[in-house]
């Protein structure tokens, strides 16, 4: 093995430990902090549709060509689907039906914006997509630590296995929507190079945990930086496209919160730590 690689894998050991050592106050409410930031854009979506009823309305149907019932249907649907299903999921009741009812709506509104073929709006999407699969990942822990009481399940795990993979590899979509957002500069360039690696270790599950508060710490700053949303004028034309992307930002942070929970094989840190 190079001499490089072996040097990679020390200095990042010592980082995952030094960040066990500083996360153990706050671990017992990761889980609960990622699904609640994982679900924050659909909360906040709910709120600015409530509070700009009559716009949306009128967009839909003036520019939608929604006849004004529809529209208005379609606004109900979308604010009663995304308060409950997101409060379930931050409870942990019905995490299935809950995330498949936020899955749809990412579609439903998709096709009802029409956005759909947005190529930015497509792969910010998965990232959120990608945190909702961790949120399935992290269910089926729960479920398995409550049904089968520390007995382990092969179909069980590989199925957890499976939903963390998939939610790692979306997220690496986060890095390309940003990419390929806004004007290049040198700074751009290099945020993205070393956020996309990040990305990529993450996806591949190389010091996973390492890269995930990595790119947390990452797009804390990216997203106050970048997304600064306060800072405009209620009337401005990209403030709500700023919100949109802050708060969509805070549910894939709240993926990798999961993730930084999660150990090999998608086992919880603390479920590893039962059966060790």
């Amino acid at each position: 093995m190079p001499t490089w690689v072996e040097n990679v894998k020390e200095y990042s050991s010592r980082a995952e430990d030094v960040i066990d050592t500083w996360s153990q106050p706050i671990k017992p409410y990761l889980p609960a902090l990622g699904r609640f930031l994982i679900v924050v854009t659909f909360l906040e979506d709910a709120m600015r549709i409530l509070m700009q009823w009559n716009d949306q309305a009128m967009y839909l149907n003036h520019f939608r060509s929604m006849p004004k019932f529809i529209a208005h249907l379609f606004l109900f649907i979308n604010v009663v689907i995304m308060t409950s299903a997101s409060t379930m999921v931050i409870v942990r009741r019905f995490t299935e039906y809950s995330v498949g009812l936020l899955l749809f709506i990412i579609v439903f509104q998709g096709l009802g914006y029409g956005l759909i073929t947005d190529l930015n709006f497509f792969l910010r999407n998965l990232s959120v997509v990608g945190g909702l699969l961790m949120v399935l990942s992290d269910s089926f822990a729960e479920k398995k630590k409550n049904i089968f009481a520390g007995i382990p399940s092969i179909s069980e795990t590989d199925r957890r296995i499976y939903f963390q993979l998939a939610g790692r590899v979306l997220l690496v979509f986060l890095f390309l929507g940003f990419v390929l957002r806004s004007e290049w500069s040198i700074l751009r360039i290099f945020v993205s190079l070393v956020g996309f690696g990040a990305c990529i270790m993450v996806a591949v599950g190389f010091k996973a945990r390492w890269s995930a508060v990595f790119l947390i710490m990452l797009l804390s700053i990216l997203n106050v930086a970048v997304n600064n949303f306060w800072t405009f004028h209620a009337k401005h034309p990209h403030r709500d496209f700023l919100r949109y992307d802050f708060f969509q930002t805070l549910s894939i942070m709240g993926g990798l919160l999961l993730l930084v929970n999660m150990g090999p094989g998608g086992i919880s840190l603390d479920e590893r730590k039962k059966v060790t």
